[in-house]
Order: structure tokens, then sequence, then C-alpha cells
């Protein structure tokens, strides 16, 4: 990438469409656009960058990019990092893809997942002790409380295998199911 000496020249064509791009993909998923811009920006960035850099970059208020630099800190995306002769402090992105992935992962988990797992819980032995309860709700409930705890079993199993591996597994994609019983319906 081109050094960002003169925040006013435009970056190159592919990185502003990157962070662009990257900041809609951040919308879709319920990030805000900006923390996004400027994740992506680091990303691609070869050299640390400090936040007046950056907003001058992106062309975004000084404020904004301080929140969005706070919140990528909390997800643990970017770093701070020092730069010889210069006080500001400097940031760049973590550049692992298995990194970042996980980071976000167990981000959303602890967020997202881990409350509704608790939330089910509640719901399930609320449902237990309730005689006014259908058999049919107290069934859903379970379903639902079965299946999320399922699926976070799976994750924490999935997170536990050394990258490399579930990447194999990843690859093999559906010819894994050669190895596993058939299922009800199956040919």
């Amino acid at each position: 990438m081109t050094e960002f000496t003169d925040h006013t020249n435009l970056l190159p064509t592919a990185v502003q469409q990157f962070v662009l791009h990257w900041g809609e993909m951040g919308g879709q998923w319920g990030v805000n656009r900006s923390v996004a811009q400027i994740h992506a920006l680091l990303y691609l960035s070869d050299r640390p960058m400090h936040a007046e850099e950056i907003s001058d970059t992106l062309k975004i208020a000084r404020s904004n990019t301080s929140n969005s630099l706070k919140e990528l800190l909390g997800w643990k995306l970017i770093r701070r990092v020092p730069v010889l002769g210069d006080r500001r402090d400097h940031y760049e992105a973590e550049t692992d893809l298995w990194q970042m992935l996980t980071r976000v992962a167990q981000g959303r988990k602890e967020r997202e997942i881990d409350p509704a797992v608790a939330a089910l819980q509640t719901c399930a032995d609320e449902a237990a002790r309730d005689p006014r309860i259908s058999p049919v709700a107290r069934e859903r409930i379970d379903a639902m409380h079965g299946f999320v705890r399922t699926m976070d079993d799976w994750y924490r199993q999935m997170i536990a295998i050394p990258p490399g591996r579930l990447m194999m597994l990843i690859a093999m994609g559906k010819r894994v199911l050669a190895f596993l019983p058939k299922g009800k319906g199956e040919k």
C-alpha cells in the first residue's frame, strides 16, 4: 500500500473499495460503518497510523475516530503501538485472519449467545415449574434451549481445534459426510 503522508491524497482505488465495502458489510453485521472502515484501513496499512491521520484519510470526525478506535481495541482487533519520536498513540490491526475470526466470534458469543443460553435456561426452568404452560410450549422452549446449548458446545469444540487442522476440516467440505452414518431420509 502507498505511504499515507499527504492525507488529502486519495487512497488507491482497490484500498478505497475495500474500505468502503468493509464498512458496508460491517453495517449489515450490526457494526458501525466507521468502526468497520477504520478496521479495514488499519488492516491494509503497512504501518501504524495515529487517530488524526485516520480521521483525515477517511474524512470522518476525530471524535468518531476516537470512539471507533476504543471499540476496536475492546474487540482486540487493533492494538496501540509506540512509534519512535512521536508521542501520539498509533494503531495497527491484527492481520492474522484466524485471530480476527476467533476474537469476533468470541466477542459475539459473549454478547449474544451466552445471554441467550442463560435466558433460555431460565425459561425452561420456569416452564418446567408452571402447570399452566402447554406441553407444546414447554417442548418448544426445551427444544430451543437444547439447540442453542448444542451450538454453543459445538463452538467450544471448534475454537479448541488448532487453526491448521480446522482449515483442513473446512477444506474437506461435504466430503466429511462420507465418514458419518446416514441420517433419516438420506440415501
